[in-house]
C-alpha cells in the first residue's frame, strides 16, 4: 500500500518505520525536516506533495491547530477513495468538521488516536482507539496491525478521539492521586521506594503506577509522553467537557497542577515529572529537577 506519513516525532517515527518494516510503500513529512529521515522511507517536501497518489495519508501531530494547518495542504490534492487516518489526540469537534471537508472530496477521515508512548510506538504494540465508517477500518486494519497489537472500534467518525480523551482523564487523574500519596508519604518520613513496594503489592497497584514506577524510582523523565502534550490533552478533555455539559473538578485542579509545571520548564519531560513540581511545594528534595534526565 502506498502511505504518506505527516508527522515524524517521538510517536509518529517509530509509527512510519514499523509500516516501512511491513513491506509498505512509505513516504513521510516532518515540519522539522531533518526527522523526516527513517530508514526505507522516502520524505516529500509538503502534505500536499505527499497526499498525490497515496492510498492512505497518516498524521501524528502535536495539536488541533497542526492538524488543521496540515490538512490544508491534504484536503487540495484529496481524491475520492483516498483515506486519511489521524492518530494526533485533538478536538473530537475539530475532527468532525475536517472529515466533513473531505468527504466533500470523496476522502474519508478516521480518528484513531494511540496509547501506549513511545515504548508501545517502538514495539508495535500500539492500542489504536477508532472512529470511523467499518469499511475504511477493514481497509486500514493491516496497517493497524503493522503497528500496533488491538484495534478498537468505537463508533462514526469522532468516537475515537472522546474515548481517547476520556481515557486520557483517567490517566491524568490516577498519576496525579499517586504522586499526592507519595509526597505525603515523603513528608512523612516514608521514602518513595517504600511507597512504591506497598503500592505494587496492594489494590492500589494499576497500570499507570506499573508503567511510571520506575521513572519515579530513577528520577528518569525522558519523555515517552511530554508534559506538554498531557497538559494540551487536559485542556482538550475541559473543552470537551464543557460542549459536552459535563463537570470536571477534579482535572480543572489538575489542570492548574499541569500549567504551572509547564510554567516552571518541565514541558519537555514526561509527564511524571509533574511529582517534582508537589515535591517543591512539600519543600522536599526530589523538587529539584537539577539531576532529573531533560
Amino acid at each position: 500500500m502506498n502511505i504518506t506519513f505527516l508527522g515524524t516525532g517521538i510517536m509518529g517515527a517509530p509509527m512510519a518505520a514499523n509500516l516501512a518494516k511491513a513491506g509498505h510503500s512509505v513516504r513521510v513529512w516532518n515540519r522539522t525536516q531533518s526527522k523526516a529521515h527513517i530508514e526505507h522511507t522516502q520524505p516529500v517536501g509538503s502534505p500536499a506533495e505527499g497526499t498525490a497518489g497515496a492510498d492512505v495519508v497518516w498524521l501524528c501531530l502535536s495539536d488541533t491547530a497542526a492538524v488543521e494547518e496540515v490538512m490544508e495542504g491534504v484536503l487540495p490534492a484529496a481524491r475520492p477513495g483516498l483515506l486519511v487516518a489521524d492518530s494526533s489526540t485533538i478536538s473530537p469537534r475539530a475532527s468532525r468538521a475536517l472529515s466533513a471537508r473531505l468527504a466533500e472530496k470523496g476522502a474519508t477521515l478516521v480518528d484513531c488516536p494511540v496509547t501506549g508512548s513511545r515504548r508501545g510506538a517502538e514495539a508495535a504494540q500500539l492500542i489504536f482507539i477508532v472512529g470511523g465508517p467499518a469499511e475504511a477500518l477493514d481497509r486500514l486494519d493491516p496497517l493497524f496491525h503493522a503497528m500496533g497489537q488491538r484495534v478498537f472500534r468505537m463508533g462514526e467518525q469522532g468516537m475515537g478521539l472522546a474515548t481517547k480523551l476520556a481515557m486520557n482523564l483517567n490517566i491524568a487523574l490516577i498519576y496525579q492521586g499517586f504522586c499526592e500519596g507519595l509526597v505525603l508519604a515523603e513528608k512523612s518520613g516514608v521514602t518513595a521506594g517504600q511507597m512504591l513496594d506497598i503500592i505494587a503489592a496492594t489494590m492500589l497497584r494499576s497500570g499507570v503506577t506499573d508503567y511510571k514506577a520506575e521513572a519515579v524510582r530513577n528520577r528518569d523523565f525522558t519523555p515517552n509522553f511530554p508534559l506538554r502534550l498531557m497538559l494540551k490533552d487536559i485542556r482538550l478533555m475541559l473543552d470537551h467537557a464543557r460542549e459536552m455539559r459535563v463537570k470536571l473538578p477534579a482535572l480543572e485542579t489538575v489542570e492548574e497542577v499541569y500549567a504551572v509545571a509547564d510554567e516552571e520548564g518541565m514541558g519537555g519531560l514526561d509527564y511524571a515529572a509533574s511529582l517534582a513540581l508537589l515535591e517543591r511545594w512539600a519543600a522536599l528534595p526530589g523538587g529539584d529537577l537539577s539531576m532529573a534526565a531533560d
